[in-house]
């Protein structure tokens, strides 16, 4: 029979136990704070769940881990079966479960709007899945991880690549809804930066407060983004792009993160500056905004220029291939800038090109006019709607400003130029009615329609005289296109010397 053990001994176990007890407690507590120094507590509780996640969520603790994983193998099962409004609810709770790893974030971002998003035909149902994507790496992921590059480099993304880019069949329809929403925070037109950074009225104070609110944006950041890389147009997403990528950039740059984590930022900025220069001026936007008629931006060919010089100091691996980048961004900026009657800057441009890429331009095409007629003639065989429309502008501007000069064969040379530029492009993209939903280009008479007003604006700073001439060359009335309480000055001399503004 075995003997019972001693009091001495049930002594020496209860110590020996104490001894464990006091030494868990403090490594726990050494373990809870090292936790909290690598950001690897989650606490955060979920909302809406059922109840029995809930308390294992809470009783299993470190084992959060593994309840994502099995809800990740079920949203993807709910997905494959179409049920995306179940999917996403589970995808919230998984992001709740692993708030600090981005590429959750990023995951399921990208597969609301790209993946499910395409899934639908209508393109108010794909924008729903698109704002979602956008909307949980703003108002979400960014909340829970404000320094991470990596999410505003995905947000960025988003803006410049779903929604600026033309891929996707529904992009227009994405720019419009877009430029219907910052129209509630800047209004239609250009951005007034006292009332947003000062509002003094009611109305100005709520646009403020929805901007901050619902959008995330700070108005004086978006200055300070706009006076290093603008003038921007706020309405169009390129501008949303550089703003979230230049915000990247600041709030992590005292952070000891890895090089590409900046590059990638800086990365989407430039491709976004070059896609603003190519087409980011709103010429006019039609009835209920339901289409743009859009622009080169002109102005910011330095900022791009800067942008990309940054670049390549920046990446010396691939250093070679953004000069190669920059090289055909100048020989663009120079070619559109002659194609909107801009020689001066043109020149400049030219002159800069030659000099730091002395073989960038072959010897017979040495002068200004040389170089861009060549640009020109391959632009006929381009498949991409923003370069053609410009150089449609272009020749169309240069048409008015020749009539109104009397240079009536210039003036009929560049109108057949513009046809014959927009018939080619129609007819080399097919004509099956998604390629001319995706990459069409607007009707050739809207185009011309648009750019007449604009030559004919008080804003375009034509000489009143020509203004006067070309109205009747056209046999437009005398008012058109002067604002509604001003009429044509009779006083102004026939004698005085015609002059065109310089813009």
């Amino acid at each position: 029979m075995t003997e019972r053990p001693s009091r001495a001994r049930k002594f020496l176990y209860l110590g020996t136990l104490a001894v464990f007890m006091v030494g868990v407690g403090f490594s726990q507590r050494y373990l809870n704070h090292e936790r909290e120094v690598l950001g690897l507590t989650r606490i955060t509780p979920l909302e809406n769940a059922p109840p029995l996640l809930a308390f294992t969520t809470k009783a299993l603790g470190g084992f959060r881990g593994l309840i994502a994983n099995a809800l990740w193998i079920r949203a993807s099962e709910l997905q494959e079966d179409g049920k995306y409004f179940e999917m996403v609810q589970l995808s919230d709770w998984i992001t709740k479960l692993e708030p600090n790893i981005s590429t959750v974030w990023i995951h399921l971002a990208w597969n609301m709007s790209y993946n499910i998003s395409v899934k639908f035909s209508d393109p108010a149902d794909r924008w729903t899945w698109v704002k979602r994507g956008i909307e949980l790496l703003r108002d979400q992921a960014i909340q829970y991880n404000p320094k991470e590059p990596l999410l505003y480099r995905e947000l960025a993304w988003h803006f410049q690549h779903k929604l600026g880019h033309y891929l996707d069949d529904a992009h227009q329809y994405y720019k419009v809804e877009w430029a219907k929403e910052m129209d509630q925070v800047i209004g239609p037109g250009a951005v007034d930066w006292d009332e947003l950074l000062h509002p003094s009225t009611p109305e100005a104070k709520e646009r403020v407060r929805l901007l901050r609110g619902k959008y995330k944006m700070d108005p004086e950041f978006m200055k300070k983004t706009d006076e290093k890389y603008g003038p921007l147009e706020w309405h169009l997403p390129e501008s949303s792009a550089i703003y979230w990528a230049y915000k990247g950039l600041d709030v992590s740059k005292d952070q000891q993160l890895r090089k590409e984590d900046f590059v990638q930022l800086r990365r989407v900025i430039f491709q976004s500056l070059q896609l603003a220069f190519m087409r980011g001026r709103i010429i006019h936007r039609g009835t209920n905004n339901a289409e743009f008629v859009y622009g080169p931006n002109l102005e910011i060919i330095k900022q791009a220029n800067d942008a990309y010089l940054e670049q390549a100091e920046l990446e010396p691996g691939m250093r070679d291939n953004i000069l190669n980048a920059h090289k055909n961004f100048l020989g663009m900026a120079v070619y559109h800038l002659y194609e909107n009657n801009r020689k001066k800057p043109a020149q400049e441009w030219f002159n800069y090109l030659l000099e730091k890429y002395p073989n960038a331009i072959r010897p017979e095409l040495r002068t200004l006019d040389e170089y861009a007629f060549s640009r020109v003639a391959e632009d006929v065989g381009e498949t991409d709607p923003n370069r053609v429309t410009t150089a449609i502008l272009g020749a169309f501007e240069r048409a008015f400003l020749a009539y109104a000069l009397g240079e009536e064969e210039v003036g009929a040379n560049n109108m057949l130029w513009a046809k014959k530029l927009w018939d080619r492009y129609m007819g080399s993209i097919g004509s099956t009615e998604k390629n001319k939903i995706r990459v069409g280009l607007r009707p050739l008479p809207l185009l011309k329609e648009e750019v007449q007003k604009n030559v004919l604006s008080p804003d375009y700073g034509l000489d009143p005289v020509l203004a006067a001439q070309l109205r009747t060359r056209l046999n437009l009335p005398p008012d058109y296109g002067m604002p509604t309480n001003s009429v044509p000055s009779s006083s102004t001399s026939t004698n005085q010397a015609p002059k065109i503004s310089s813009r």
